[in-house]
């Protein structure tokens, strides 16, 4: 099956002249990926939407089954529900008037025929990696058209982009000490299966593209052999999201490693990482360098941190990269955990089932798996995803009418100190302290 990560933008949508762009991610069976972005100078983000989706079929062969992924309602819903009205009606939607867009429709509906899709939504800006590489792509497509083939490491019939933006689609670069790849998001194939040998695993260790910007947060976890560093326990994963503001940048790191001994049964029911499968992971030493340059000026959230603190130090010291907790902030959100909720259970299951959060299965307790409920649990218990944007977006009705919201920023100075709610507040604090 062919995976294709789609996505529109536009810059001022609804108004005269909007610029937008659209962009796909195209990943093929056997990890090639084809991207392509490009735009309209004068458009609106929902046309944007649909060219995204229309590119990757355009760009696909018709007799290999695709599954297509769009964070746009309008474009799935769209497709999968409302098309057929519309097509009884003569391209007429329920109120008579004609359909939006009716031109991208029509195109989008004549590649559909006689294949096998498999149409899925995901939420936007939340951190899906191949989301936010289709994002990037439909930005750079506002003010340029391009694409870029990936075959074996070597990039073909390119039109290059931005060295920002390049940096951030390809980072399949190898280890210098031992010429394992090293890749920015994992391989499609890879089922999550570590009972076994599994060549399909990539390790995803991308550049710290994001080093240095304000508040960039790397929540994170180890697994380990055991709990015992100054005996000889070793880790044998790591995994890492990123967040810069509060937002998931799309940034993850998942390691797989030999530790160099033999696990036990009881270790291993913990997390489900076995011996034959880490046998031909790469050693500590072998991703030291790029793993510290990666979590170097972050800071890093962890939950127990003393625990995946003192096995970092440990593996860092092995190595001579000795200063390690001298070059990152740590947060400990169990300490912030025990503060919230004094008296109560604090594991991370307690705390995403307190705040109906992170509800993946976790039936092991896998690095990378913690860490994406661990993002969503930090962000609940510090007041949620602080992500409000002033820009405009637009959000697609049944009938395919169009709600915009506008941009108010400009209209802030207008705000107006209210005399009566001050009274209030300060009365009722007044009352507070009294009775208190």
């Amino acid at each position: 099956m062919i995976i294709a990560y789609t996505d529109g933008a536009c810059k001022g949508n609804g108004q005269t002249n909007a610029g937008g762009g659209f962009g796909s991610h195209i990943i093929y069976p056997n990890g090639d990926t084809l991207d392509v972005w490009g735009g309209e100078p004068s458009t609106t983000n929902n046309r944007m939407e649909l060219m995204g989706a229309i590119t990757a079929l355009e760009r696909t062969p018709a007799d290999v089954p695709l599954q297509i992924w769009t964070d746009s309602s309008y474009v799935q819903k769209g497709i999968s529900e409302w098309i057929k009205g519309w097509k009884a009606k003569n391209w007429k939607k329920s109120d008579g008037k004609p359909v939006l867009n009716v031109d991208l429709w029509q195109r989008l509906d004549a590649l559909c025929q006689n294949r096998q899709i498999d149409w899925q939504w995901v939420k936007g800006h939340a951190g899906h990696h191949g989301n936010e590489i289709a994002d990037l792509l439909a930005n750079l497509g506002v003010s340029a058209n391009g694409e870029k083939f990936t075959q074996n490491n070597q990039t073909k019939n390119t039109t290059q982009p931005t060295t920002s933006v390049m940096t951030q689609l390809t980072n399949n670069t190898p280890l210098a000490t031992t010429g394992i790849e090293r890749h920015n998001h994992q391989n499609p194939a890879y089922n999550g299966d570590t009972s076994k040998p599994n060549a399909d695993f990539w390790l995803v260790l991308p550049d710290p593209i994001n080093r240095g910007k304000s508040e960039r947060q790397l929540i994170m976890d180890t697994e380990t052999t055991g709990t015992e560093p100054q005996k000889g326990d070793r880790i044998v994963e790591v995994g890492i999201i990123e967040m810069v503001g509060r937002k998931f940048t799309g940034q993850q790191v998942h390691i797989y490693l030999n530790p160099d001994k033999e696990m036990d049964e009881e270790v291993i029911k913990v997390h489900g990482i076995t011996n034959e499968f880490v046998k031909d992971k790469p050693k500590f030493a072998d991703i030291a360098h790029h793993l510290y340059e990666f979590m170097k000026g972050g800071e890093l959230i962890a939950h127990n941190a003393g625990f995946d603190m003192g096995f970092l130090k440990m593996e860092f010291d092995k190595v001579g990269l000795t200063d390690f907790l001298d070059v990152v902030q740590v947060t400990d959100s169990l300490a912030l955990a025990r503060q919230m909720y004094p008296g109560q259970k604090n594991s991370l299951d307690a705390l995403r089932k307190r705040l109906d959060v992170g509800n993946q299965d976790r039936t092991f307790h896998g690095a990378l798996l913690d860490s994406e409920i661990l993002a969503e649990v930090y962000l609940a218990m510090t007041g949620g995803q602080i992500s409000l944007s002033m820009e405009e977006e637009v959000v697609a009705t049944e009938d395919d009418s169009e709600i915009t919201f506008s941009n108010l920023s400009e209209l802030a100075h207008l705000l107006l100190h209210s005399k009566a709610d001050f009274e209030s507040d300060g009365a009722w604090r007044a009352n507070t302290i009294k009775n208190s």
